[in-house]
């Protein structure tokens, strides 16, 4: 036994090592020994329970399943998330409201909402419109939970045998989920959305409540949301009391409301009817017996002028408007707008003749085009060839590259930063982080003016600038400048990367048209309740602008943006006898193709491609958008007292004719030499409506509306009050 009273004996490092090395390897012995005898009691535990032949492949196949459902659901959840956060709005309520639009000069142009006295309940409707509907739109919609699996492997199996699509899969829940909450942009996650929705919807609505909000808020054509609404547009009656033949007619037109529209094609909108009627038979709804007399009288409408409204303009004014509404006392309300029909008229003619004449040449399907004055007043919104075919605006809601046009931003900086026109930059190749940019063609460049690089839209110059001055400076400034997007700060935003919409283009070059100071673009002038009670007043209630980038920036880049023009890739935009800038914009693989451009009275953006994404055939921004943007500003600068571009030179003022020298224009457009008519003088409108209320006091039986003044100067009724 040791002596405890004997000293320590020192431990020598070897030792204490050897010790140490010791305890390690009992340690790893141990803990290997006694696994290895726990795993085999385990094994011998759950020997009892192998399985062999038939059984093993069932449990197999149960795991299999197990594991899959696990992920399944996994993602189910990550991939709904997305789509019941359209949910939290306040979705019931958001639609019900009742708003007449006024053009900027007092003249009617259109209504959105439900009209509370309009809204039918389901019972009172006849029961052969709805036989009708379900017949046409969705036959088994008191039978599916949201989705009708069935009736989409049967559109699946008649599309191919077709060879082309003659049915649809949506159900009426998918499509009202998509009226409520989404859009009609054909994306893979707006559909993933949309089956989500329509099981929300399902789960809490009843099959009746969702067959009613479809019915109240269906486009329908002519301007007419709703069956209610349709009833009395097209055959001045109540839907309670529309026949079979009307009933048809009506249900026909939720496939195409413009191609079916009975007061624009009746023998189309006939013919569509008859496949109705045949619908109901085929479902066993009615009988040939019952459908007979409605395919021998056939409906009948009441004679209307084609609806010309600005469909997509208003859609946006309604959004506008509610967001402003959202503490008024009532929902009946009356907005006046800053739109000018005349000019709006021009942009949706522009659009249609250019996508028509050269669409198909390079397999372009869409446009979009948004037009600013100086002042902020948005003019005209054209979201797409044909509202009725689409409601989607895609100038106030599609995200797209904006390509080149996003390079004005990267010079403003740069500018702002102490750069000139005239400044000499290397433009040689850049590459960072292993990406190298390209110039269009594979050209190259040395060193070359600020101007030059600009004008010739030359890659690798802006990329270099934004690498040595900063991407989130120029990020910021976009923003501060109007674009409202989400950006962010990657070596390729420079070259237009990131996504935005034709409205925020048209705001940012805004900044240019107004000296610097940020555009403040508004839709809405007034909002008065059906009393007359002003409830919102721009004058007084809205944003002042506010001094967004410097005098000697915004000169630098008029500068420079007005040689686009001149001698860069924009030339088929110049007008005649008047200042233009501008810059044209093509994305990767010809996807998309611009031409934001400004005057010192307008800033429009033009956008051509097509909704999936797809390319075009080799069209880029100097072409389409050029032209069309050249055809509209022609046509908008006529009779106006010009604006000289801030801090350049004006040009000689010549005499104008709508689409002279456009290059676009041809035999076939029906509208050129369009003259724009002058807009009477303040004082002299001011007169005119005194005299038009005088007489509506003096002549209640025979009232006046502006609009029987414009008999006498169409279109311009009145003057700029904003």
């Amino acid at each position: 036994m040791r002596d405890p009273f004997a000293p320590k004996r020192k431990i020598s490092p070897f030792n204490w090592l050897m010790n140490f090395d010791s305890w390690v390897d009992d340690g790893m012995f141990r803990f290997r020994s006694g696994g290895g005898e726990l795993w085999e009691s385990l094994t011998i535990f759950f020997r009892r329970f192998r399985v062999y032949g038939f059984k093993k492949a069932l449990v197999e196949l149960c795991c299999e399943g197990l594991t899959l459902g696990v992920i399944g659901a996994i993602l189910m959840l990550a991939l709904a998330k997305p789509a019941f956060e359209e949910t939290d709005k306040n979705w019931r309520t958001q639609h019900e409201y009742a708003i007449t639009f006024l053009d900027r000069f007092g003249s009617e142009i259109g209504r959105r909402g439900i009209l509370h006295n309009d809204a039918e309940p389901i019972d009172a409707l006849p029961d052969h419109f709805i036989k009708a509907v379900l017949a046409t739109e969705d036959r088994r919609f008191y039978e599916h939970i949201g989705i009708d699996f069935f009736g989409l492997v049967r559109a699946m199996i008649e599309n191919a045998r077709a060879n082309s699509v003659v049915q649809g899969g949506s159900t009426i829940t998918q499509q009202l989920a998509k009226n409520l909450f989404l859009t009609n942009e054909r994306t893979l996650e707006r559909k993933i959305k949309e089956a989500f929705l329509s099981f929300w919807l399902e789960y809490n609505l009843e099959k009746n409540e969702i067959l009613k909000l479809y019915l109240d808020r269906a486009y329908m054509g002519g301007g007419a949301f709703g069956a209610a609404a349709a009833a009395e547009f097209y055959f001045e009656k109540s839907i309670r009391d529309v026949n079979l033949a009307e009933a048809a007619m009506m249900a026909g037109l939720y496939k195409a409301p413009a191609k079916y529209a009975p007061h624009v094609n009746l023998p189309a909108a006939r013919a569509r009817a008859n496949e109705v009627l045949t619908n109901m038979v085929q479902a066993s709804f009615m009988t040939e017996g019952q459908v007979i007399n409605a395919r021998r009288r056939p409906a009948s409408v009441v004679e209307r002028e084609k609806s010309d409204l600005p469909d997509y303009f208003l859609d946006y004014a309604f959004e506008r408007v509610k967001e402003l509404a959202a503490g008024f006392p009532t929902n009946s309300l009356i907005a006046k707008t800053t739109l000018d029909p005349s000019l709006q008229k021009a942009a949706e003619e522009s659009v249609a003749f250019h996508l028509r004449q050269y669409g198909e040449d390079y397999r372009a399907n869409q446009a979009a085009m948004a037009v600013i004055e100086y002042g902020g007043q948005l003019r005209a919104v054209v979201g797409g060839r044909d509202y009725g075919e689409s409601q989607y605006n895609r100038a106030t809601r599609a995200q797209r590259q904006p390509g080149s046009t996003f390079k004005p931003y990267v010079y403003t900086y740069a500018v702002q930063r102490g750069y000139k026109p005239k400044q000499i930059v290397s433009g040689a190749g850049i590459t960072i982080r292993g990406w190298t940019p390209q110039n269009y063609n594979g050209r190259r460049f040395g060193r070359v003016s600020l101007t030059t690089a600009l004008v010739k839209s030359i890659n690798t110059v802006p990329v270099r600038l934004a690498s040595k001055l900063g991407r989130q400076p120029i990020v910021d400034l976009a923003q501060r400048m109007g674009v409202e997007s989400p950006l962010t700060a990657e070596p390729a935003m420079p070259l237009g990367t990131n996504e935005m919409t034709v409205l925020e283009q048209t705001t940012g070059y805004g900044v240019f048209m107004s000296g610097g100071m940020s555009t403040n673009r508004h839709a809405i002038l007034q909002i008065t309740d059906t009393s007359g009670k002003v409830l919102y007043d721009f004058k007084k209630d809205g944003t002042k602008p506010v001094k967004v980038i410097s005098e000697e920036a915004t000169a630098a880049m008029n500068e420079m943006l007005s040689q686009v023009p001149e001698w860069g890739t924009g030339r088929r935009s110049k007008l005649d006898g008047i200042k233009t800038a501008g810059k044209t914009g093509t994305t990767q693989s010809y996807r998309d193709a611009w031409f934001v451009g400004y005057t010192g009275n307008y800033t429009a953006a033009v956008w051509f491609g097509n909704d999936n994404y797809g390319p075009t055939k080799r069209l880029t921004g100097g072409r389409l958008p050029a032209m069309t943007w050249k055809k509209f500003m022609t046509f908008a600068h006529q009779n106006i007292e010009l604006r000289p571009l801030p801090f350049v030179e004006p040009e000689p003022v010549k005499d104008l004719v709508a689409g002279k020298s456009d290059g676009s224009n041809s035999a076939s457009d029906p509208n050129s030499g369009l003259l724009r008519q002058k807009p009477l003088p303040p004082a002299t409108a001011d007169l005119l409506r005194k005299l038009i209320t005088d007489l509506q006091e003096a002549q209640p039986l025979r009232p006046l509306t502006v609009s029987d003044a414009a008999k006498v100067s169409p279109s311009t009724t009145g003057v700029q009050t904003e």
